[in-house]
């Protein structure tokens, strides 16, 4: 079936364009969403009539989306799950999860938004990418880990926490990782410890025995 793109179609051309693709395609997803007209002569003469404030439309919503992706490029966004020791997910992470964890972060984004060939079946730091136009695409980490303490070392590492991997002697950088962790959730270092308390108060012990 040919239709005419209202919009740019990644690895199918620019608006304008006029596509040959597969019927199911065109009815299940171009059409209905409003992507693309049949190819008639007259949807022909309608979008040149259109052009120009079709253009001007997506210019504007270009320009929007592009500071919009300004501000989510890079972002990492953290996902708890439970794993085996191998570090494979009970269950997966799919678009949706996603989706509900950048717009947690304050973006609007549907599930659809992202781009995932897949669902997610590993713990680690993995890059996707968020169509927020047709011509306009960021990537974000998304950080699966187990507890958000993991997901803070995971992001300081670069890497997944493999329980299986980590054994009695941890990694050099995993132990600096957990130091720096503790000393910024630390309290004030002035506070008292119990066993320091303990000590004090068998040496004033000590003292009036003497």
């Amino acid at each position: 079936m040919e239709v005419i793109l209202l919009e740019r179609i990644e690895k199918l051309g620019q608006m304008g364009d006029v596509v040959s693709v597969k019927a199911g395609f065109a009815r299940n997803f171009l059409l209905p969403q409003k992507k693309a007209l049949r190819a008639t002569k007259g949807n022909l003469d309608y979008f040149e009539k259109e052009k120009a404030q079709l253009e001007a439309v997506n210019l504007e919503q270009r320009a929007e989306a592009e500071k919009v992706g300004e501000k989510l490029e890079g972002l990492t966004v953290a996902i708890i799950r439970n794993s085996g020791d191998n570090g494979q997910l009970y269950g997966s992470v799919n678009s949706r999860d996603i989706a509900d964890a950048v717009s947690e972060a304050g973006f609007t984004v549907a599930r659809n938004q992202v781009l995932m060939e897949r669902p997610l079946k590993m713990l680690g730091l993995h890059d996707y990418r968020i169509r927020l136009h047709p011509e306009v695409a960021v990537s974000v980490t998304v950080n699966v880990a187990q507890s958000a303490e993991e997901a803070e070392m995971q992001e300081q590492l670069g890497h997944a926490i493999i329980p299986s991997e980590s054994g009695d002697d941890e990694p050099e950088e995993q132990v600096a990782a957990t130091e720096a962790l503790a000393e910024e959730t630390a309290g004030d270092d002035s506070a008292e410890t119990p066993e320091a308390a303990d000590s004090d108060a068998a040496e004033e012990t000590e003292k009036t025995n003497d």
